[in-house]
């Protein structure tokens, strides 16, 4: 037994349906896109920074370290400095190289603020390379 599908119609009619599937598509690639997205637009999330187990630098074979102090006084090496004379005692202990890294340590009880501070009059004074020193961490 055989069944005809075609009626006698050989004019094909128009389809005049939109076709949604590319549409819903590129919809829900823009949607799982935003959802990974959002979440790292984020910036005001509390965040406890761990230690680093970051494997040291070498040192340099003359390593050039400024110090803030507890009382936010500075020391160049081993010498006091005052900030009126950061950028001249810089230019003397590098000869006048901006090129140099210059070390930075800092005491622990020594704020954010304070230590920005230090970093601008560093900017200020031409020096742009500061490395930041701090404890290694116990590998463990």
């Amino acid at each position: 037994m055989a069944v005809r599908l075609d009626h006698g119609d050989s004019d094909l009619a128009e389809n005049s349906d939109i076709n949604v599937t590319p549409f819903i598509d590129v919809i829900l690639v823009l949607l799982i896109i935003f959802m990974v997205a959002a979440p790292l637009a984020t910036v005001d999330v509390p965040v406890d920074l761990p230690g680093t187990s970051a494997k040291p630098q070498p040192r340099p074979s003359k390593p050039l370290f400024l110090s803030v102090k507890a009382d936010l006084s500075l020391a160049l090496g081993n010498d006091p400095v005052k900030r009126d004379n950061l950028a001249s005692f810089l230019d003397g202990a590098t000869k006048g190289d901006k090129e140099q890294r210059i070390f930075l340590r800092a005491d622990k009880t020594v704020s954010y603020g304070d230590l920005m501070s230090v970093m601008n009059a560093l900017r200020d004074a031409g020096y742009l390379k500061v490395a930041l020193v701090g404890l290694e961490k116990a590998t463990q």
